[in-house]
């Protein structure tokens, strides 16, 4: 093999490594680009919260526009999406005990309506309230 053979298969060589590294470079930037503008049309679209729906408007919020509602006067309060990201930890254990104790409520007293509907003896610590 003559010895100009192996600088023209050095040269093809190098060629065809910077070709494909050209073709993987160019596919990097166009994945970087659509992966850079799905990001910001995410950002975009989770940059607002939704408002919630509901006849007593704003709720969660505190406001005497809420509370002097005479339709939501029934409803409790519900927390706004995406509030609990941004609240304090001793909050949300305070709001989530606060539930919780309600909810344990609300079926105690269903318990002693259901019972007492039966015509069933109440149990003792249903009577007792805490």
């Amino acid at each position: 093999m003559p010895w100009w053979s192996w600088i023209v298969i050095w040269i093809a060589l190098v060629a065809l490594s910077l070709l494909f590294f050209g073709v993987l470079g160019l596919r990097l930037f166009r994945q970087a680009t659509t992966t850079l503008s799905e990001l910001g049309e995410a950002a975009d679209r989770f940059s607002t919260l939704p408002a919630p729906a509901g006849p007593a408007g704003i709720a969660g919020t505190g406001s005497a526009a809420g509370a002097s509602d005479p339709a939501g006067a029934d409803e409790p309060l519900r927390p706004v999406p995406g509030e609990a990201i941004f609240a304090s930890p001793a909050r949300m254990r305070h709001d989530y005990h606060a539930s919780k104790l309600a909810r344990q409520n609300a079926r105690r007293l269903r318990r002693i309506q259901r019972k007492k509907d039966r015509g069933q003896p109440q149990a003792l610590r249903d009577i007792e309230t805490r």
